[in-house]
């Protein structure tokens, strides 16, 4: 293969373009109400899903939707407003309120359409009474800085939220709730992405105590009273039971979409999985031993292959605090010096939103002479991931990948390619 970046970024594309909202949407469209379709929903992709349902749904509709600071897509009937992601602002405050407003005073007849997507969390800050968005803001901080997996982090924003774990639908009711979920979370449960906001979980306030233990999270002790007495709504209650939800586009789909374009020309592929978790660089690591042991002895798989696999990994800051980047560069780096010297090795590891964390890229590519360049540029790849700065080492080399946000959001992508 004469071009191996070109075809990483291509399966990129596909997996992309598998996760779109406007085909996915089509495919979920319910059965339309006697009285009013009001249109709610929080997430990245949150402008182009409203953008879609707009278009698909052939009768009056109303609503709001949250959606991420950034370019949106324009809507008619339903309103964008944007917050801030991943830390939460005022903007998320007032969006949050507007979404319970939105569903107030609705009857039998009407149906609610929710439309949700990963970022959600952040995008709708409702801290309990009694505490402001800084409390909330805290929360986020301390979460994205303990490693705890996404699935984790959102059992305990659950408890500390007015909107969340299905108190949105609660407030819809009596109306018939559709959520029309883009999956984020590694297992696609539907309570977990964006905490679920019309979804509600059967994790309680000492699961959710249990991950603040597990993962060493040091929170003020309102925070931490608040949560350990919390009470979130029970999936069996009434409010529910005109309550369903549909997983409309996820990181499984896309893995699939990327492998099947890769076997019509002609490479063996291999999804490892779509719901990998754990710190970034020890899975950079495993990746990289398995990329050395089929370039070396042609196992698992025999080469030329190529690798797939989604997911979310985490990152942990320590007291050193970070420099920039996200999960996928961290990746990336540390898969990049585990290959050093090795020829025929490609890879792309990427966000499908197109952002890894808060700069401008989706992630980056590497290959075994990444981190002999580095060198040679007056930089020490190692140095870089002690301090957390991945996006500076890719940028510094000028492999960054940045094709811009995607319109959707199913987590980690990754492809490995090695050649013969």
């Amino acid at each position: 293969m004469e071009h191996p970046r070109q075809l990483l970024a291509d399966l990129f594309t596909e997996a992309v373009k598998a996760a779109d909202p406007y085909q996915s949407i089509f495919r979920y469209l319910p059965e339309r109400p006697k009285g009013r379709t009001v249109v709610v929903g929080a997430g990245k992709a949150a402008s182009q899903m409203a953008w879609a349902f707009e278009r698909a749904w052939k009768a009056p509709l109303e609503g709001v939707v949250v959606a991420r600071h950034g370019p949106v897509e324009p809507c008619h009937s339903i309103t964008v407003l944007q917050a801030a992601h991943p830390v939460p602002d005022d903007a998320g405050i007032r969006g949050a309120d507007a979404l319970l407003q939105k569903v107030q005073g609705l009857t039998e007849d009407d149906l609610v359409v929710a439309l949700i997507s990963g970022g959600g969390s952040s995008l709708l800050p409702a801290p309990p009474l009694g505490f402001s968005l800084a409390d909330e803001a805290l929360l986020n901080k301390t979460l994205l800085a303990s490693g705890a997996p996404i699935s984790a982090m959102n059992v305990v924003r659950a408890h500390f939220s007015r909107i969340k774990a299905g108190r949105l639908a609660a407030a819809a009711y009596p109306a018939r709730v559709v959520s029309l979920i883009v999956s984020d979370i590694p297992g696609d449960h539907a309570s977990l992405v964006a905490s679920g906001p019309t979804v509600p979980d059967q994790m309680q306030a000492e699961d959710a105590m249990r991950i603040i233990r597990d993962y060493r999270m040091e929170l003020p002790e309102a925070i931490i009273a608040e949560i350990a007495s919390a009470r979130v709504p029970e999936p069996n209650a009434a409010e529910f039971k005109r309550a369903s939800a549909h997983i409309i586009a996820s990181a499984a789909v896309s893995l699939k979409a990327a492998a099947e374009v890769a076997r019509a020309q002609g490479i063996e592929t291999h999804i490892l999985s779509d719901a990998i978790e754990g710190e970034a660089k020890d899975i950079g690591l495993m990746h990289a031993a398995m990329a050395r042991e089929i370039a070396w002895h042609d196992q698992p798989f025999a080469k030329p292959v190529l690798l797939l696999s989604g997911g979310e990994t985490t990152v942990t800051i320590g007291a050193q605090g970070a420099g920039k980047g996200g999960r996928n560069t961290e990746f990336l780096l540390s898969f990049a010096l585990a290959i050093e010297g090795m020829q025929g090795i490609y890879a792309l590891a990427a966000d499908t939103d197109g952002i890894d964390g808060s700069e401008n890229n989706a992630g980056a590519f590497c290959d075994g002479t990444t981190a002999a360049r580095l060198r040679e540029a007056g930089a020490d790849g190692r140095d870089y991931l002690m301090r957390h700065d991945a996006y500076s080492a890719f940028e510094r080399i000028g492999d960054l990948f940045v094709p811009g946000p995607t319109g959707t959001n199913v987590n980690d992508f990754r492809a490995i390619l090695i050649q013969a």
